[in-house]
């Protein structure tokens, strides 16, 4: 089952499976297969829209996503970075339990199905520099201007 909601970053596609959400992820267009309405993806649109407006700093929401136990390690440490504030790669790393996994932990966040709830926008390169994002640079940008703005 899926939704779509129009964000102020673009059209956001949210997929549920099994009480979960699976996804989350920007998308071009809205595909022409049709779109299911159910509490939880209701709420899901709900909380996202609190959060653009700056009203909503943490999401409450089942999550389920598959990956790697590593990926899974370095997706629940996203979920611990407070609203408003950033980390290194290195420190994501070192706190997963991998001090030379940077590159390991940018490919796990690279594969975070589930954007802005899980809040990969948070890492940033050592020194402060952005870093990569997977919908560009300008996005994560907006992403931790608002939550700066709203902190």
């Amino acid at each position: 089952m899926k939704t779509y909601y129009q964000s102020p970053i673009g059209l956001i596609c949210i997929r549920e499976q099994d009480g979960y959400i699976t996804s989350v992820i920007l998308v071009d267009k809205q595909e022409n297969t049709e779109q299911t309405e159910t509490p939880l993806l209701e709420k899901a649109v709900a909380q996202l829209k609190e959060y653009f407006e700056g009203k909503r700093k943490y999401f409450d929401l089942p999550l389920k996503q598959q990956g790697t136990d590593f990926q899974k390690k370095a997706w629940d440490y996203l979920s611990a970075i407070p609203y408003g504030k950033t980390v290194s790669y290195k420190q994501e790393a070192t706190a997963i339990g991998s001090p030379k996994g940077c590159r390991a932990v940018g490919g796990a966040n690279g594969k975070n199905n589930i954007a802005i709830i899980v809040p990969c926008h948070r890492v940033v390169n050592e020194g402060g520099k952005l870093g990569g994002y997977a919908y560009g640079i300008d996005i994560k940008k907006y992403l931790l201007n608002l939550e700066a703005k709203h902190a």
